[in-house]
């Protein structure tokens, strides 16, 4: 396979926009096709680019495609990935994986059963402060992890991921799924409890929680706690945070994974405003996967590594329930 051809459904979620730019920077790929139930939402990017549009993704599923990335509400997930598996296409789809354990573990059997390959897109891995923490916990250099503090705050993303017919929970799935993936691989220990808490807090009359605190018990005997809300306002200078406090028995690792910025007070902007410079995590995730399908190799984050890190709120709301707390 000397080109990819990569197809894309949905861009109802904002990431596929990002996604969309990476693609176009690799010699190796070329975008055949968008689909979208919203025209209007991709129209600039097919006609300032020349890619068919389809309204139907079926019809894109039709073509000579290679892999399709799916950037959908969460509820379709499954749905779109199942019928792409069973279309032969490879697929990259949009984090949380799914909505329940059960879609989520189809979805991986489908993409077996039809030999394609199923990546979930957690670019958080190819952040350089999380890349460093791994090497130095893989050299041996904080001794045995004892507990791990995360935290991944943002703003209200409002839309479709306030409705829960569409987005299958609010901020505890939203934003523990990331970090959760990151303490996964620095671990490769399964979480064997998770205790958790989640509440509307921050917005008056939303359907959903926008704030939550899960603690976690990994098999390997390492305990966690993860802080994950929609807390941030509107004039607050960054979208969000990526953190975790690693302790061993010989030192402690502080990673921010969105530290690579500069903060800019204005009084012309009446606000701070946040001016990213680090590397692109996006455009590395894209460049992963690509690679992986031209090279016949396996992707580097997989349906498995999805499931594992979404099951975990879900196993949140369940103890939130309850009141106590869930053994998976």
């Amino acid at each position: 396979m000397t080109t990819l051809k990569v197809g894309m459904i949905s861009f109802a979620h904002g990431h596929a926009f990002s996604y969309f730019n990476s693609l176009q920077q690799l010699p190796d790929v070329q975008v055949v096709g968008i689909a979208d139930d919203s025209k209007s939402r991709v129209a600039d990017i097919t006609e300032r680019h020349g890619i068919p549009y389809y309204a139907d993704y079926k019809q894109l599923l039709a073509q000579d495609v290679d892999a399709i990335v799916i950037c959908s509400e969460n509820v379709h997930h499954a749905k779109l990935v199942i019928d792409a598996a069973r279309a032969k296409k490879h697929v990259l789809c949009e984090k949380p994986l799914g909505v329940s354990v059960e879609e989520m573990q189809q979805m991986i059997d489908v993409c077996k059963e039809n030999g394609v390959q199923l990546m979930t897109a957690f670019p958080c891995r190819y952040l350089a402060a999380v890349i460093s923490a791994k090497e130095a916990i893989d050299r041996g250099d904080i001794g045995e992890i004892v507990a791990i503090k995360g935290t991944n705050h943002g703003g209200n993303p409002g839309g479709w991921f306030v409705d829960p017919s569409l987005s299958g929970g609010g901020a505890l799935l939203d934003h523990t799924v990331h970090v959760m993936d990151l303490m996964n691989w620095v671990l490769q220990s399964p979480v064997k409890e998770v205790y958790a808490y989640a509440a509307t807090l921050f917005t008056e009359g939303l359907a959903v929680d926008d704030a939550g605190m899960l603690h976690v018990k990994f098999d390997n005997g390492v305990f966690a706690v993860l802080d994950t809300s929609w807390s941030r306002p509107k004039s607050f200078p960054t979208w969000g945070d990526v953190t975790m406090e690693i302790v061993g028995t010989k030192g402690v690792i502080s990673v921010d994974g969105l530290a690579q910025k500069n903060d800019l007070f204005s009084d012309a902007t009446g606000k701070g405003v946040y001016s990213f410079w680090g590397d692109d995590m996006d455009f590395y995730m894209i460049q992963d996967f690509v690679n992986a399908l031209v090279q016949g190799k396996p992707v580097p984050i997989t349906g498995e590594d999805g499931l594992k890190a979404a099951q975990v709120a879900i196993a949140g709301y369940e103890s939130n329930k309850l009141g106590q707390p869930v053994v998976l």
